[in-house]
């Protein structure tokens, strides 16, 4: 039996060294010893905090009333959503089985969601015992436990809104529970259909009452009935009180993240009627060293794993080594992260049982006569049962043969299976290794629990039946997009509106447009009108109008290499002038006054450095500047623009705010960040520190974004030092964008939470969301976009809807507000690289032509295959099949033009003038996609180093399951309209997440909610938009909402793992296109392989930040001496580099990724889709290519490696049809090895690449130069190295 670690091999000599994330980094012997002391101290404190929290309980201080924002509007999971597919097979063996025994000896376990019973004659048979199911359906059920007098199961379910709830049910003996559909034998039957039920025909949302009460007496529920009543927060692992009576479970709280900490609640029986959150907190979460009542919530450590210690004492284990709040990754498990403790509900004092030193000590089960605590815990690289005598104190480790603990991970599941001591204490069951194990016990002359032979393995069989929905699936031809002349932008940012509002300006993908409004010029509109520039290469961004003087712009261009230069363009002469006089630096906007004249004032932002143009060059006087300028005459002539100076350039503030604006001529200047708009009079002057008076117009408690209008009055009636107040706020709040008179405001922040605490007045007036709001100057009408669409609507009409407005406390009158709305449709295209290579191409050939000696003909002959490129002597690895006897072409050839593979073939002949690439036997494979990407620098508006490595690193497509929805999209058009090198795009947008984070919470609480949510992704990307992330939404409901209305969108799921072991299993059963993640049980069995593997839901492992044990990435550090590497030196920030320099030992069995990758092996030899995605981890390129290595260590070959990287990436992703193998048709991109690199023998050189091809156009990848069609061509950096 295998229960340790699968051991790979290291790609370079190591002593399994890993190094620390920067953060963790500790400078000196004396930092060291500091750390430590600091460490004991908090230690210490912290325990003793929680005896003083037992005497006043922070809890009491705090409400949990914030989250949900909506509650979830009522949904079946059951009935609701479609599974029309059937899944059965026979299993002897099971994954992470939690169970318990009665008192008769019966055993139930669960295993995917359904719970299974053997008879207690199954501990001392020697033959298979057929083990029957007792609650089987849609529901995912868990954590079976009994009462004491075993007549009543508890178990957990998911049952109907589809948040993890506890139930009961009577419990009259296995046999009796058994359901009769399988009968008392060992063949495989299944369930009978329900007549009508939405897996036997009938749409979905149909139930009545007497098929309800069929389908729930079919699947073993219909005398269950709840205990909890949770709709947001979820609860697990219930235990019954001494008596009978009531019930304690862990309920678990998110914060801003979406991990779970846990706390203990009671849960009386005896009640019939159960409201929402009804409970009563009997352990809570304890506070870090100087945290308040106000802070509770953000604790995201708490205690769980809840068992009965007599009638007034409760045991629980709980992670005691992040004692600041904050759960951690990658935790040492040899020296101990859970502990285990004791709480005595009548005195309120607390005691540790077992410490966390060494190895841990977690999952408590108590014998049935209360004397023998048992628990499980690390022990070299091995995983011990553990006894401890509570009587004389003895601890014994009594059996080595225990799978892994997750006490590496957050772990609703439980940090391990429950285990139970069996009636008289004769033995535990536990499972281990995939089995259920009868460990036998003895009592020793000291009365002490030992173990009394050798454990035996209880042989079981039960059949799995499940239903499951329809993968997600869709198709999107992205080749037939890009290959295209011309492509079409979605995504504007940067919106800003003239005096009357009659036009707009904004950025797209860098250019700056205007556009005349449909509220003036009519439904027939004129096209954008492109700004006049002096750079047409180069981005510009950030404009705005200059004020009574509408035929002005004013915008910021960048250059990687002079950063920000601002220019002023006329649009009616056609002219752009420089703007001098301002330090070398960065600038995000530049805004002129509200005044009338040639001579204006002016207000910049500066910035300091940053992640994409460096921390080394001009950081410093970040802040507010205020000048003046002149302004070009209007009979100036247009022959020889001018530059114009900025002059008397002075110091404002030090703040950074999103946008500014003057108001009241030049005398007050507005700044508006996500969360507040707040005036500063500039003509008061500053006082003797240099500072500015100013006060708020208005706040926001979660918006993403507020902009308010002001109203300048003739007297100062808001404070002393101003006479401007708020006419109207508008913001963004969950991505809706609502609007207020500020007289309503009253120095409250807004919010649009249903109920009480919503601002008054408060009307929501977008239909599925919008960003970048702008006021027209005279504060008459509010703008805002969402993709192509610009959105505007007069605000003093809004009071025709004030009836509709008080009576809809949870849309606040849309419904009536949305026919007040102008929608107006802005087309924005851009010429496609595939043009761009063309012309290139031709325009090389022509120069070289000029003094060649072929007769015109031969030229004019050669010039028509200018821009075909051909591919030679290749070892081609084309991935058409995905068999490697197949796919492996020796002396292949690639025929390339306009983007796509014309021709894959063998001895074909060369058309004269086309460019040829000999690969001199080399081999050549689809460029790599990475399926579950990160980056960090879509905000900014330099050349990204990111992509560019990506591309060094043969990573063609890259897909990003979390980007800011509108920035990353602009940064796509940035890349394919030619502005900057990069990889393809694609992304899911913002993350659709469930926990308290305002800036990406949504809680898709209905089936309009799902809808915008998908339309707000899906109108930003428009056709490249064809996927979206459930992150962590704790409501099966919400999810399977979102499955339902994708598939008219065409969009996939590619939901986040996030260490939820049932969820993920829910994520499967309900037809996600993929989990991303591996699941956080390392080692899996024949259940939940079959399940994953025949599903069609696909896998992302990323073993660089695998779950179970230390991150993958730790292993990378240790092995490779990254700061020396002379190609990553050429691509990354040296600084970046730096940091994963110190290291730390860690063992082989510290690194579960191994198991990871055995598993995941296991199923991709079943059917399973496994993609290759690094996650976005330092250093970038490496990684992806340690991941392909990880692959191989699980059982993969170099072929299978690179399938994972190129084919199976595609068709999970719906792109086979363009991208993922080298076939006629599809995109050309692929990455070419030298002669001497054969990867198809040693997937741990693939790094070593010779040159990689984006859609025909050729790097040479160690340094990224350009290779064709503009030979040596290099893009410019920003300085980001200080050497």
């Amino acid at each position: 039996m295998s229960t340790g670690c699968v051991k790979g091999q290291a790609p370079f000599p190591s002593g399994h060294i890993a190094k620390k994330r920067p953060s963790l980094i500790v400078t000196s012997l004396a930092s060291v010893s500091a750390a430590l002391v600091l460490w004991q101290f908090a230690s210490s404190l912290h325990w003793k905090q929680k005896a003083l929290a037992n005497e006043k309980d922070p809890a009491l201080g705090w409400k949990d009333d914030i989250w949900p924002i909506r509650q979830q509007k009522p949904w079946d999971i059951s009935t609701e959503f479609e599974h029309s597919r059937d899944l059965t097979y026979d299993v002897e063996e099971g994954t992470w089985l939690r169970l318990d025994v009665s008192p008769e000896g019966e055993i139930v376990f669960d295993m995917l969601g359904d719970i299974y019973c053997l008879p207690a004659s199954a501990l001392k048979s020697s033959e298979i015992t057929r083990a029957y199911p007792v609650l089987v359906g849609v529901p995912h059920d868990s954590d079976p436990h009994f009462s004491p007098d075993g007549k009543q199961l508890a178990f957990r379910s998911d049952a109907g809104l589809g948040v993890e709830n506890i139930w009961i049910r009577p419990w009259h003996g296995c046999e009796n529970a058994a359901l009769h559909s399988y009968g008392k034998h060992n063949g495989a039957d299944t369930l009978p259909e329900e007549p009508g039920s939405v897996n036997g025909g009938r749409a979905a949302g149909s139930n009545s009452m007497t098929q309800k009460q069929r389908r729930l007496s079919l699947e073993g529920r219909s005398e269950a009935r709840l205990v909890t009543n949770e709709t947001y927060r979820w609860v697990s692992d219930p235990r019954f009180h001494p008596d009978g009576t009531k019930i304690i479970a862990t309920k678990w709280y998110t914060s801003g993240r979406s991990l779970g900490a846990g706390e203990g609640w009671e849960y009386d029986l005896s009640q019939r009627t159960i409201a929402a959150g009804d409970g009563k907190r009997l352990v809570g979460r304890s506070l870090p060293f100087g945290w308040t009542a106000e802070q509770y919530g953000n604790q995201q450590i708490g205690p769980e794993q809840f068992i009965w210690w007599g009638k007034d004492r409760v045991i629980y284990s709980k992670n005691v080594v992040d004692v600041n709040g904050a759960w951690e990754y990658s935790k040492d498990v040899h020296s101990g992260i859970y502990a285990i403790f004791a709480h005595n509900l009548t005195s309120g004092v607390t005691e540790t049982l077992v410490d966390s030193v060494p190895g841990g000590a977690t999952r408590p089960e108590l014998s049935r006569d209360g004397r023998t605590l048992a628990f499980v815990r690390r022990v070299r690289d091995k995983e011990a049962l553990v006894l401890k005598d509570l009587t004389s104190g003895t601890i014994r480790n009594i059996w080595y043969g225990l799978t892994y603990d997750l006490q590496g991970v957050s772990a609703p599941m439980g940090t391990y299976p429950s285990f139970a001591f069996t009636p008289g204490d004769e033995s535990i069951v536990i499972w281990a290794a995939g089995g259920l194990w009868n460990v036998p016990l003895k009592l020793n002359p000291q009365g002490e629990r030992v173990r009394a032979g050798e454990p035996q393995k209880i042989k079981w069989k039960a059949t799995i039946h499940k239903k499951i929905a329809e993968t997600r699936y869709s198709e999107t031809d992205i080749a037939a997009q890009d290959t295209q002349l011309e492509q079409r932008l979605h995504s504007f940012k940067d919106l800003s509106v003239d005096d009357s509002g009659s036009r707009v300006v904004f950025q797209a993908a860098g250019v700056t447009y205007v556009q005349e409004t449909s509220v003036h010029a009519g439904v027939d509109s004129p096209a954008p009108i492109l700004v006049p520039r002096l750079s047409p290469h180069s981005t510009y961004y950030a404009p705005s109008f200059v004020p009574h003087l509408p035929n002005l712009v004013i915008h910021a261009r960048w250059s990687d290499t002079e950063f920000t230069t601002f220019e002023i363009a006329d649009i009616n002469k056609g002219v752009a002038y420089e703007l001098t006089g301002l330090p070398f630096g960065r600038y995000s906007s530049a805004i002129l006054c509200e005044c009338q004249g040639d001579t204006r004032r002016i207000a910049v932002i500066r910035l300091g450095g940053d992640s994409m143009t460096g921390r080394v060059v001009a950081t410093a006087g970040a802040g507010i500047y205020m000048g003046h300028v002149k302004l070009p005459s209007s009979d100036e002539t247009t022959s020889t623009p001018s530059k114009l100076e900025i002059q008397g350039l002075q110091f404002v503030s030090k703040e950074t705010p999103d946008r500014i604006r003057f108001t009241d001529g030049a005398k007050k200047l507005i700044l508006h960040t996500d969360q507040s708009a707040t005036v500063i009079d500039l003509d008061l002057g500053a006082d003797e520190f240099n500072k500015y008076k100013s006060h708020t117009l208005a706040e926001g408690r979660m918006s993403q974004e507020i902009a308010a209008a002001p109203e300048v009055h003739s007297a100062s009636r808001i404070s002393a030092s101003s006479n401007v107040s708020a006419a109207y706020v508008a913001f963004v709040d969950f991505f809706q964008v609502y609007l207020v008179e500020g007289g309503n405001v009253n120095g409250e922040p807004v919010w649009s939470k249903p109920g009480p605490k919503a601002t008054k007045g408060l009307a929501r007036v977008s239909v599925d969301g919008g960003h970048d709001l702008a006021w027209s100057a005279d504060g008459k009408r509010l703008f805002w976009v969402l993709g192509p669409f610009l959105h505007s609507i007069e605000v003093s009409r809004v009071s025709q809807c004030k009836g509709a407005i008080e009576a809809d406390p949870q849309n606040f009158g849309f419904e009536c507000i949305r026919h007040l709305l102008d929608v107006q449709e802005i087309t924005v295209k851009y010429e496609t690289d595939v043009s761009r290579i063309s012309k290139e191409a031709k325009k090389g050939f022509d120069s070289r032509s000029s003094t060649s000696d072929l007769s015109k003909q031969e030229i004019a002959t050669r010039r028509i295959n200018a821009d075909l490129l051909v591919i030679t002597n290749a070892t081609l690895v084309t991935m058409q099949t995905g068999i490697e006897d197949r796919d492996v072409v020796p002396g292949g050839m690639l025929f390339i033009r306009g983007g796509v593979i014309q021709t894959v073939g063998v001895g074909l002949p060369i058309p004269p003038g086309a460019k040829v690439i000999d690969a001199e036997g080399g081999i050549v494979v689809p460029g790599f996609i990475d399926a579950h990407a990160h980056w960090s620098g879509d905000y900014s508006v330099a050349s990204s180093w990111e992509h560019r490595t990506f591309l060094a690193y043969g990573c063609t497509t890259m897909h990003n399951p979390s980007l800011d929805n509108v920035d990353a999209w602009a940064e796509r058009g940035r890349v394919e309209s030619g502005k900057m090198l990069g990889p393809r795009i694609f992304h899911t947008g913002t993350i659709i997440y469930g926990a308290g984070a305002p800036q990406y919470h949504q809680d898709i609480a209905d089936d309009a909610e799902a809808i915008s949510a998908l339309v707000r992704i899906k109108a930003e990307g428009g056709p490249y938009s064809f996927s979206y992330k459930n992150y962590n939404l704790p409501s099966r409901a919400s999810r399977q909402r979102l499955i339902k209305h994708a598939k008219d969108l065409n969009m996939i799921v590619v939901p986040e793992g996030g260490m939820n072991w049932d969820w993920d299993i829910t994520y499967i059963i309900d037809g996600m296109t993929t989990v991303e993640h591996s699941l956080p049980v390392p080692v899996l069995y024949d259940d939940v392989i079959t399940l994953f593997a025949l599903s069609g839901t696909s896998n992302t492992p990323t073993h660089i930040v695998n779950y179970g044990g230390t991150f993958g990435e730790q292993y990378v550090w240790a092995n490779i001496p990254l700061p020396f590497d002379e190609k990553l030196r050429e691509f990354i920030p040296h600084s970046d580099l730096e940091v994963l320099s110190e290291s730390t030992s860690r063992p082989v069995d510290s690194y579960q990724f191994f198991n990871t990758s055995a598993s995941v092996y296991k199923m991709t030899k079943r059917g399973l889709n496994a993609n290759i995605g690094a996650h976005g981890e330092p250093p970038l390129g490496v990684n992806y290519h340690a991941e392909m290595f990880f692959f191989q260590r699980g059982g993969m070959t170099p072929y299978e490696v690179l399938r994972s990287a190129t084919r199976s990436g595609a068709l999970s992703l719906g792109l086979f049809k363009s991208i993922g193998s080298l076939s006629q048709g599809k995109l050309a991109d692929l990455v070419i090895y030298p002669p001497a690199i054969d990867v198809l023998a040693d997937i741990s050189v693939s790094k070593d690449i010779r040159y990689v091809v984006r859609g025909g156009r050729v790097w040479e990848a160690s340094t990224m130069t350009e290779e064709w069609p503009v030979k040596g061509r290099k893009q410019t950096m920003p300085p980001y190295n200080a050497d």
